[in-house]
């Protein structure tokens, strides 16, 4: 049997020896602001709202994202049929103002699959995070922290030993880059994620003012789940 874990993990820190980030601070959730996962048949009702609200934040750096709410539907529905897939979602009252979404590796696309069966993995102990958005006014609330709670609550629920994810590259000096504009990468650190250099997909879609789709390469992280 394939290795679980090979060797080329890198190390991320335990939680004692993480730096704290107050901007990723847990916080109470209020009747108000709740997060929730939601899973199979119940999650039909939202696919609509969920379609426009990954619209809305993937038009911003770094996805740019110039999609439709027909794809975005049609792609959300895998996770009402994929055994073991869940979505969280944050609701403000009853608008949905965030959701991340999460399903067993071996219910992924083949693209996210092929660099971990190339790479020896089993793929019945991965969990993979597909997206997370949440609408700028929320951010900064502890909803991205509890994001990641319920996620791997649902892959240890489902036996997984290895959450993952996969993030955008984009260059340096991208035409679009906003002035300023940072990556989400000591949070996932603090987190207890790892990049993985050297493990990558390639995703396509069509960007901002492009007339055709592009591909580009998505970088892994990976956290050995505790």
């Amino acid at each position: 049997m394939a290795s679980s874990h090979p060797a080329f993990l890198s190390r991320a820190l335990p939680v004692s020896e993480r730096p704290r980030y107050g901007l990723h601070r847990e916080v109470s959730v209020t009747n108000k602001l709740r997060v929730e996962t939601c899973r199979g048949d119940a999650l039909a009702a939202h696919l609509p709202a969920l379609a426009r609200l990954r619209l809305t934040v993937f038009r911003a750096w770094p996805y740019l994202y110039d999609g439709s709410e027909a794809y975005e539907r049609t792609y959300l529905a895998t996770y009402l049929r994929a055994p073991g897939a869940a979505i969280a979602i944050a609701w403000d009252g009853a608008e949905a103002v965030g959701a991340a979404t999460c399903l067993p590796m071996p219910q992924a696309a083949a693209e996210v699959q092929t660099p971990f069966l190339a790479a020896g993995w089993d793929l019945d102990t991965l969990f993979y995070f597909g997206e997370s958005v949440l609408l700028p006014a929320y951010r900064g609330q502890g909803i991205g922290v509890r994001f990641f709670e319920l996620r791997e609550a649902q892959a240890r629920a489902h036996e997984a030993t290895t959450a993952t994810f996969c993030a955008v590259q984009r260059p340096p000096d991208h035409p679009q880059r906003p002035a300023g504009a940072t990556t989400l990468d000591a949070f996932w650190t603090h987190r207890g994620y790892a990049k993985q250099p050297g493990l990558t997909c390639h995703m396509s879609w069509k960007d901002i003012g492009q007339a055709e789709e592009t591909t580009k390469t998505m970088q892994f992280w990976l956290r050995l789940l505790p």
